[in-house]
């Protein structure tokens, strides 16, 4: 009978993506806050299809994060930008 091929443990596997964190580009062009009729800097923070995106995508911190989700919501609401992505 031959032995199956044994997976190493998942921690092991774990370190193979990276191990740095992207950092916040607000925070480093000093933003105290975001506003939400600056839509070419909320369009980063947006996908193609109209949705927002996390933060391990983007890179924001949660001060930050908080921020961009509020100021595309009031963008939206007055159409600055759009609900969901046109077909």
């Amino acid at each position: 009978m031959a032995k199956a091929k044994r997976q190493p443990p998942k921690r092991d596997r774990r370190g193979d993506r990276g191990g740095r964190r992207k950092s916040c580009s607000l925070c480093q062009n000093k933003v105290d806050s975001v506003d939400y009729k600056d839509v070419e800097t909320l369009r980063k923070f947006v996908s193609e299809r109209g949705k927002l995106r996390g933060r391990r995508v983007t890179g924001a911190c949660r001060r930050h994060n908080t921020q961009i989700s509020l100021a595309v919501k009031r963008a939206r609401e007055i159409a600055l930008l759009p609900y969901v992505a046109e077909r």
